[in-house]
């Protein structure tokens, strides 16, 4: 009784409620509810158009919803701004690449780590005086394993490289939960098993939710899968069970394997 009054005390890391989103006539989020556990890894999975990066916009702060909830922590952050969200604990990377070029691997490291360190807009401060920034810049660089890089223009990295830089300004703020929207996309398959590797690393302890088209990274990367159909989530469970659940498979899960086994990519 005692630990079941306990684990209802813990609210989701995450819940989207009902959650509805139109554009014009059409209905692209169509009722979608979950419930993300703090320290859950989950990706997000479904046919083209079928809602995946509409979710992670409403979710974000990118798009509002026509009706329903998003709570962050038992908090609703439906409706706010992507900056207030952020600044609640929620971090997003995105398909395209999205760093400061221009900038070195530790400058843009260092640009995550201002504000959650308290600086603010306190333009004033000369940056290289400011040493817990530097020194969690540091640590940062050893976590995604650009140490080696760290006074390389950001523009002159591997692709690869850029999309781990981009994780890394990600989970700078310090953010409890994290949106990675295809993080392997463009990424041979050697890149991806590391990259599968760092993501585990760098958001342990983090609730991650995920969008992936690779069956390999979902699989092993994944505590639970989210099936997204038409706009609704269809089924939500670990990765063995959703793979045996017959709705899926019919929907969604049956044709990627058989192509997969069929060679295709």
């Amino acid at each position: 009784m005692n630990a079941s009054a306990t684990t209802k005390a813990v609210a989701p890391a995450l819940e989207l409620r009902d959650l509805r989103k139109s554009f014009g006539k059409t209905e692209i989020i169509r009722g979608a509810s979950l419930a993300v556990a703090p320290g859950e890894r989950v990706a997000i999975i479904g046919p083209n158009g079928a809602g995946k990066s509409t979710l992670f916009n409403l979710i974000s702060g990118r798009f509002a919803p026509t009706s329903g909830e998003v709570l962050l922590n038992g908090q609703r952050i439906d409706g706010r701004r992507p900056f207030e969200i952020n600044r609640m604990g929620l971090a997003r990377s995105f398909q395209i690449t999205n760093i400061f070029p221009k900038l070195s691997v530790f400058e843009n490291l260092r640009c995550g780590v201002l504000w959650s360190l308290g600086y603010r807009y306190s333009f004033w401060q000369f940056l290289a005086g400011l040493k817990d920034a530097n020194d969690r810049a540091d640590e940062l660089l050893e976590m995604i394993r650009l140490d080696r890089k760290r006074d390389v223009l950001a523009m002159n990295l591997t692709y690869a490289e850029q999309r781990a830089l981009e994780i890394g300004v990600t989970i700078a703020g310090g953010a409890n939960v994290i949106l990675l929207d295809e993080p392997t996309a463009g990424m041979s398959k050697s890149e991806t098993t590391r990259f599968i590797g760092l993501i585990k690393e760098v958001t342990e302890g983090r609730t991650l939710l995920t969008v992936e088209h690779d069956m390999g990274v979902v699989f092993g990367l994944a505590d639970k899968i989210a099936v997204v159909v038409y706009g609704e989530v269809i089924a939500f469970d670990t990765p063995e069970a959703v793979r045996a659940n017959a709705r899926v498979q019919e929907a969604y899960l049956g044709s990627v394997i058989a192509h997969a086994q069929a060679g295709g990519h």
